[in-house]
């Protein structure tokens, strides 16, 4: 018997979602690909988006060469840029736009030996995150060297929002006005917005947008409905029942006790599938559609959950861990962690596309 525990990827979904950015935003869009897709599969989310998409992007530039080599000939943009002269000069071969976001990388372009116009360049700005970018004190130096460099056909302007998924939240208007001011009189296409901004900040979109997480349906702003549909449904079955008596401990660390007669279902699902071993008793699962909820510990190959209220459940019920019925924010949230995380961390279990 095959293990029935996968992960089913609804590709109609993730383009739907994509059109959903493209009329919120305007514009172009880069539909960010890193980690695998956020766990959906980079490349077939690529070929699937071929038509939503003006181009992707992803985290470095292993990431970029394996879309490259499956096929995938639109715009990749390498969002940490490159880290050697050797990189740079792969990004030219397989003609990836690179993001240029210390002064490091830009000497190793000034430096380098590449034809004329071999790059598209974006210009990453600090203005406000402190992670990463230029300060705005730096950004006009920085363009007047990218581009008299020669190597450079192109700057397209960046920024990144730290904290736009909070509505109520003035750090993201100061960015604006940051952005703004540090960019003034410099030509090239500007980019500001994720996933949060494009949803929230309509003040924030200019040229290019950059959906990430909004793509997989997983809304970065939960407290608003911005009718995202669920792309990833995590699934197993039911494989084994047994009931506990009240007073009964179940799993590791008998970290769930039963206050009453408890009928419990076996899942084929762990921790080591990606589901998140901090998900606590109480958080949410479906079973056959209907609602319950997870029990105890959450082991590396299986979880259990309450199946009291269903006697029509048991050995081959289908079991949702989260999808079209059980939000994974919400899932998330009883795990103390956020959706990226979870998405990024499905493992073992096979992806079947529909």
């Amino acid at each position: 018997m095959t293990r029935p525990a996968e992960a089913v990827i609804d590709l109609q979904a993730l383009r739907a979602n994509a059109r959903l950015a493209r009329a919120r935003h305007g514009g172009r869009q880069l539909g960010v690909l890193k980690a695998n897709a956020y766990g959906h599969g980079a490349v077939r989310c690529a070929q699937a988006l071929g038509d939503e998409c003006d181009g992707f992007a992803v985290a470095f530039l292993d990431e970029a060469v394996a879309l490259r080599r499956a096929g995938v000939s639109a715009p990749l943009l390498v969002l940490e840029g490159v880290f050697d002269g050797k990189e740079l000069d792969l990004a030219v071969e397989h003609r990836l736009w690179v993001v240029v976001h210390q002064p490091e990388q830009l000497r190793m372009i000034e430096g380098s030996k590449l034809p004329a116009g071999a790059l598209v360049a974006w210009l990453k700005i600090d203005t406000g995150m402190h992670r990463a970018g230029f300060s705005p004190q730096q950004v006009h130096e920085a363009h007047a060297r990218l581009l008299a460099s020669g190597k450079v056909a192109e700057v397209v302007l960046m920024s990144h929002f730290a904290r736009a998924d909070e509505p109520a939240a003035d750090a993201t208007l100061e960015q604006l006005r940051v952005f703004d001011a540090a960019t003034e009189g410099l030509a090239g296409a500007r980019s500001l917005c994720n996933s949060a901004g494009i949803l929230g900040w309509p003040a924030g979109h200019r040229d290019w947008a950059r959906p990430g997480i909004l793509l997989y349906g997983a809304d970065p702003m939960p407290a608003a409905d911005n009718g995202l549909q669920a792309v990833m449904t995590l699934r197993s079955q039911v494989f084994a029942t047994r009931w506990l008596a009240a007073g009964e401990a179940l799993g590791y660390g008998g970290a769930f006790v039963a206050d009453r007669p408890t009928r419990v279902g076996i899942v084929a699902m762990g921790y080591a599938d990606g589901y998140p071993r901090a998900a606590s008793t109480g958080t949410p699962v479906a079973v056959q559609g209907q609602m319950t909820r997870l029990l105890g510990r959450v082991s590396m190959d299986m979880l259990t959950v309450d199946l009291t209220q269903m006697p029509d459940a048991g050995i081959g019920s289908s079991v949702e861990l989260w999808g079209q019925q059980v939000s994974v924010n919400e899932v998330a949230r009883c795990a103390g962690t956020i959706s990226y995380e979870l998405l990024c961390n499905v493992k073992r279990v096979p992806l079947r596309y529909v």
